[in-house]
C-alpha cells in the first residue's frame, strides 16, 4: 500500500484542474519518492497549491462594494452571486470556494507522515522538519475547511454540529463521513502538538518563507483558540510567539507593507489572499471601510493599504505575489489583546491595541488614541479591537471568520442594494457557511 500510494503522490498534482471532487486523484504515473528530497520537491508542489479561498470570503463579508457602475463583465460572471450570498443557484461561472485542493494537500500530508521512517538520504533534521511541516499542512487545510464549510466553533454545540470529513491517512479506497466540529478542531491541535515536535527552522529566507516553521505552530495555535473562545490558550499563544518575533513594520516611516512577503512582520508567506483576479475588481473598498480610518494622515493605513480614486478606492495591500501572508506578527498583537481582554486582563489588551496603533498612527492621533483607549471600558475596548481587526487585517482572510464568532450584539448587520432590491443574511445562520460544492457531495454521500 505504501508504494502504491507513494506511485500515486506525483500525479496528485496533474489532477488539480476542473471540478474539485472529494479526492479525486487517479494515479496514472509510477514516479515513487524516497530520499529526503524527493519529499521536499512533493511538499513544495503541495505548498503551491494552498488555494486563495481565504481571501474570496472578502465577498461575501463587509470588504467588497460591487455597485460601481463601471464593473466589467468577467466581475459580474465571476463574483456577484458570491456578493449576493446565492448559494443555491449561482451562475456556472461563479468563482467558487476551494474543496479538492485543500484535501489534495492533505493527500500529500498523509503519506508524508506515513513515510517519515522510509525517508533516506537526509539528515534526522531534515526529516523532522518535513514531516512537521506535512503536519503543518493538514492541520491547517483542516482548520480552514471546518470554518469555510461548517458552523462555527461553539463549545455548547462543536459535539454536535456537523463538520467536515478528516482525512487522517493515504488510503484511496474509505469514503469518509463528516466528523463533528468539536472533532476537527481537536485533530487540528493534536496535529499541531506533532508538529511541534518535528520542527526546527525558526526562520527561513525570504522566497522559502512560504514553508512552516517553528513559530507558526503557536500562532495557527493562537488563532485556532481565538475561535474556539480558549481565551488563556489563545493568550499565552499569542504571547509566546511576541516573545520570539514581534516587530511591526512602522508605516509611519516605512514602505514595506505588513502583509508583503518580505515584511518584518511575515510569519508564514504561503497564501496570496486577495489574488489579481479579486483585488482588480473596481473600486473594490466600501466607503464605510475606508471612513473607518483616521482621516487625512493621521492613520497611515488608509493611504498606503488603498488607492483613491474618482467614485471610490481600490486596494494596494493585494493582487500580486508579493503579498503572499498567512500569519504575520500584527494579527499576534490583536489576538493578544482579545484574548487578554475576555480573560480580565484589560489593561494588557490596552498596551497590545496601543503598541499596533504607534506603528499605525501619526504621532498627534497616537497620542489622543492613547487617551481614548486607556478611558475606555470594556464593552468599548472590545468593539475597538474589533475594529482595529477589520481595519488592519482587511484583505487577508480574516473578516468572515471574525463576523462569524462575534458575540450577536457586535456582528455587523450585512446588507446588499442591488437592482432595486435589498439582500440580508439572516442572524441565525445557515448563511454563515458556505456550501460544499455539488461535485463532492456527489462524490460523497455522506456529505
Amino acid at each position: 500500500m505504501k508504494k502504491l500510494t507513494s506511485i500515486i503522490l506525483f500525479v496528485v498534482f496533474l489532477g488539480t484542474t476542473g471540478c474539485d471532487n472529494f479526492l479525486d486523484i487517479t494515479p496514472t504515473g509510477r514516479v515513487i519518492p524516497e530520499t529526503a528530497k524527493d519529499y521536499r520537491e512533493l511538499l513544495t508542489r503541495a505548498y503551491s497549491m494552498m488555494p486563495d479561498s481565504r481571501g474570496l470570503t472578502a465577498f461575501i463579508a463587509d470588504e467588497i462594494d460591487m455597485t460601481s457602475n463601471n464593473l466589467d463583465s468577467y466581475d459580474e460572471a465571476s463574483f456577484m452571486d458570491l456578493w449576493l450570498w446565492n448559494n443555491v443557484n449561482p451562475a456556472g461561472t461563479t468563482t467558487y470556494f476551494d474543496w479538492g485542493t485543500y484535501y489534495k494537500m492533505i493527500f500529500v500530508a498523509n503519506t508524508i507522515i506515513e513515510n517519515e521512517e522510509s525517508i533516506t538520504n537526509g539528515t534526522k533534521a531534515e526529516i523532522d522538519q518535513i514531516v512537521g511541516e506535512a503536519y503543518m499542512m493538514r492541520a491547517y487545510n483542516h482548520f480552514i475547511l471546518v470554518n469555510l464549510y461548517s458552523l462555527p466553533y461553539k463549545e455548547e454545540t462543536a459535539a454536535s454540529n456537523t463538520g467536515i470529513p478528516l482525512k487522517l491517512n493515504s488510503s484511496m479506497d474509505e469514503v469518509l463521513k463528516p466528523s463533528s466540529v468539536a472533532e476537527v478542531y481537536a485533530s487540528v491541535l493534536s496535529d499541531i502538538d506533532n508538529a511541534e515536535k518535528k520542527l526546527n527552522v525558526e526562520t527561513w529566507e525570504i522566497g522559502l518563507n512560504y514553508r512552516f516553521n517553528t513559530i507558526s505552530a503557536d500562532a495557527l495555535r493562537s488563532r485556532v483558540y481565538l475561535y474556539m473562545g480558549r481565551w488563556e490558550d489563545c493568550y499565552n499563544a499569542s504571547e509566546r510567539v511576541l516573545s520570539k518575533k514581534n516587530e511591526l513594520v512602522d508605516l509611519v516611516s516605512g514602505r514595506v507593507l505588513p502583509n508583503a512577503y518580505d515584511s518584518p512582520e511575515n510569519i508564514v508567506a504561503l497564501e496570496m489572499n486577495m489574488n489579481s483576479n479579486y483585488a482588480n475588481v473596481d473600486k473594490l473598498v466600501p466607503s464605510d471601510l475606508y471612513n473607518s480610518y483616521l482621516p487625512g494622515t493621521q492613520d497611515q493605513r488608509a493611504r498606503k493599504y488603498y488607492r483613491t480614486e474618482i467614485g471610490g478606492y481600490s486596494l494596494l495591500k493585494g493582487g500580486s505575489s508579493s503579498y503572499r501572508c498567512s500569519f504575520r506578527v500584527g494579527e499576534m498583537y490583536l489576538n493578544s489583546a482579545e484574548a487578554a481582554l475576555k480573560n480580565r486582563h484589560p489593561e494588557i489588551a490596552k498596551n497590545r491595541l496601543l503598541q499596533l496603533l504607534k506603528n499605525r498612527y501619526q504621532s498627534t492621533a497616537y497620542t489622543q488614541a492613547e487617551t481614548d483607549i486607556n478611558a475606555m471600558d470594556d464593552n468599548a475596548l472590545l468593539d475597538e479591537i474589533y475594529l482595529q481587526r477589520r481595519l488592519e487585517l482587511s484583505y487577508e482572510g480574516h473578516r468572515w471568520f471574525d463576523i462569524r464568532r462575534m458575540e450577536k450584539d457586535k456582528r455587523p448587520i450585512l446588507t446588499r442594494e442591488y437592482e432595486g432590491q435589498t439582500y440580508h443574511i439572516e442572524d441565525n445562520y445557515p448563511e454563515l457557511t458556505i456550501k460544499i460544492p455539488d461535485e463532492a457531495r456527489e462524490a460523497n454521500p455522506y456529505l
